[in-house]
C-alpha cells in the first residue's frame, strides 16, 4: 500500500514539474524566432538567387524549362511536397552541378543535364537536392557555418562581397557526411515512390567516383557531395528489398531532345 501511494506521490510531482518548467518557456519569443528564421529565410533566398541570376547565364528555352519543370512536378506530386515550394532555375554552365538555395530555389547546371546518361540519373540528383531543401539542411547548414545573427544582418544591411561569399559557400562546399547520407535515404525514397527507378542515381554515383581522379574542374558535384562510391554502394543496398515497377517520367522524344536541345551550348 506504501509502494503504490509512493508511486502516485512520485506521478503526481513528476506532472506538476512538468507543467512547471514548460510555463516557465517564453512561447512567444520561441514562435516569433521561427518567424524571423522564415523571414529570413525567403529574403536569403532571394538574396542568392539575385547573385547567380547577375553572374550567370539563365537558359530559358522553352523545351528545357518545361522539361525540367514537369520532373520536379511529378516528383513532387507523387511524395505529395508543395510544388510551390520548389523554384527551379537552369543555367548554362558546364558544370556537372545542382545544388539548393535557402527558400526552395533549386538550381540546376545544363552540364549536369548534357552529362547525364539517361533522365534516372538526373531524376535521381533533381531528389538529392529536393531531399536538402524539405529536410531544412540548407538552413542548417548556414546557421551552423555562419550564425543566424549574421544572415539576420545580410538581409538587413547592404553588404554584396559577403552575401556572395556565402551564395559561392552553397554552390562549391560539402553538407557534413550525416546530411548527405540522409538526403540520399530520402532521394531514394521519393523516386521509388515516383516510379523512378534509384539504381541509375547509384550509378551517376559510381560514374562521378571514376572520374575522380581526372581535373575537377566540370566534376563540381564531387567536391560538394564527397564519398560518392561509398554512397552509391549504400543507396543499392538501401533499394535490394524495394523493387517495384518503374517508368521514365519523359518519353524518350521528350529526353532526346531536352540533350538536344543543349548541344548548341557546348559547340
Amino acid at each position: 500500500m506504501k509502494k503504490v501511494i509512493f508511486q502516485g506521490v512520485i506521478t503526481i510531482l513528476l506532472f506538476f514539474g512538468t507543467w512547471y518548467a514548460l510555463t516557465q518557456i517564453d512561447w512567444v519569443k520561441v514562435f516569433d524566432v521561427q518567424k524571423v528564421t522564415d523571414k529570413t529565410e525567403r529574403e536569403l533566398g532571394e538574396l542568392f538567387w539575385e547573385v547567380f541570376q547577375k553572374t550567370e547565364e539563365e537558359n530559358k528555352n522553352t523545351h528545357v524549362v518545361i522539361t525540367l519543370d514537369s520532373i520536379v512536378t511529378h516528383i513532387c506530386k507523387s511524395n505529395k511536397i508543395d510544388r510551390q515550394t520548389i523554384i527551379v532555375h537552369v543555367l548554362n554552365k558546364d558544370e556537372i552541378n545542382a545544388f539548393a538555395l535557402p527558400n526552395g530555389h533549386l538550381i540546376i547546371y545544363s552540364g549536369l543535364i548534357h552529362n547525364s546518361d539517361n533522365q534516372e540519373e538526373l531524376c535521381g540528383v533533381i531528389s538529392h537536392e529536393i531531399a536538402h531543401v524539405e529536410l531544412n539542411h540548407v538552413m542548417k547548414k548556414l546557421v551552423k557555418e555562419i550564425g543566424l545573427s549574421v544572415l539576420i544582418s545580410m538581409t538587413t544591411g547592404n553588404d554584396g562581397a559577403v552575401i556572395k561569399e556565402t551564395a559561392k559557400m552553397l554552390s562549391s562546399s560539402a553538407f557534413d557526411r550525416n546530411l548527405e547520407k540522409e538526403a540520399d535515404i530520402k532521394a531514394v525514397d521519393y523516386l521509388i515512390t515516383a516510379k523512378v527507378n534509384p539504381e541509375p542515381f547509384a550509378n551517376f554515383l559510381y560514374k562521378l567516383s571514376d572520374k575522380e581522379h581526372e581535373a575537377t574542374k566540370y566534376l563540381t558535384w564531387i567536391s560538394t557531395h564527397p564519398d560518392s562510391k561509398e554512397r552509391a554502394e549504400n543507396i543499392i543496398e538501401y533499394c535490394k528489398d524495394k523493387l517495384t515497377d518503374y517508368k521514365p517520367i519523359l518519353n524518350n522524344e521528350t529526353w532526346e531532345k531536352l540533350k538536344e536541345e543543349l548541344k548548341g551550348i557546348y559547340k
